[in-house]
């Protein structure tokens, strides 16, 4: 179920008898001249909604700009500060909780934002409104991650391209792939300068690769996309069942020792 394409008569069935909503939350910046600035966004956005319909579970609209100012020096990338993103996003999941939600999977597909929402998480916890808890894809199957790409990037990479191949094949330039390798960073892991003597010396993507992005966009395909894609949506449809499986007590604090 999609909340926006709902009229409120017909929501209200759901409320009543559910208690579990999905957020997608992504990031509008660059991610290299091969794919779209909205590529974490449209990545949430398609699991939670594949999970939403697999699960009958509420899906909640997408938040489409994220915690990106490190990658500000290029065209096009929008962010929102820190202390504003989670305010934002504690605002609309207490939206949530005032029809009945006590529980909350951030479908996350932005590295920058995972901090700031488990912090999120953790007030909500804390003051006993909900369980809201984050997930980003690629760490549910990282398995499979290791074994399907040789270099699969951080950041606009192979993986984020098999996946834009598969749901939005049109949005991708093809003939981009090998300028996007060769004008980024293919080998992260092994970088030199990501840190020295224990301090991570960079703030910015600008800082590791001049056009943004890392890992070997080559390796990418369509196929890919699809393995990830249906292998990480099978994590989330998991997780939800679990989360709506427990007592809404046995998610909450516990008492002082």
């Amino acid at each position: 179920m999609y909340l926006a394409d709902e009229a409120w008569p017909d929501l209200d069935t759901y409320f009543d008898s559910e208690s579990l909503a999905l957020v997608p939350l992504g990031s509008t910046e660059q991610h290299g001249p091969h794919l779209p600035e909205g590529t974490d966004h449209f990545i949430a956005e398609a699991f939670a909604r594949a999970a939403a319909d697999r699960t009958g579970y509420l899906c909640t609209p997408t938040v489409t700009v994220g915690v990106s100012p490190h990658h500000r020096q290029f065209h096009g990338t929008m962010w929102a500060d820190a202390p504003a993103f989670r305010d934002y996003v504690e605002s609309i999941t207490r939206n949530l909780t005032y029809h009945g939600i006590d529980r909350v999977v951030y479908v996350n597909a932005h590295g920058g934002n995972v901090e700031h929402l488990r912090e999120v998480g953790r007030r909500l916890h804390e003051s006993e409104e909900a369980y809201a808890i984050e997930w980003m894809w690629n760490d549910s199957i990282p398995e499979l991650v290791e074994e399907v790409f040789e270099q699969p990037g951080p950041h606009g990479g192979p993986k984020e391209t098999s996946l834009i191949q598969y749901l939005h094949p049109d949005l991708v330039h093809d003939d981009r792939l090998e300028d996007a390798r060769d004008g980024g960073l293919v080998d992260w892991e092994n970088h030199p300068d990501a840190t020295r003597n224990g301090a991570r010396t960079f703030y910015d993507a600008i800082d590791n690769t001049d056009n943004g992005v890392l890992g070997d966009q080559t390796d990418a395909t369509a196929e890919k996309g699809r393995r990830l894609f249906e292998a990480a949506t099978d994590q989330l449809v998991q997780l939800c069942e679990w989360l709506a499986g427990r007592e809404f007590e046995a998610l909450m604090p516990r008492d002082h020792v």
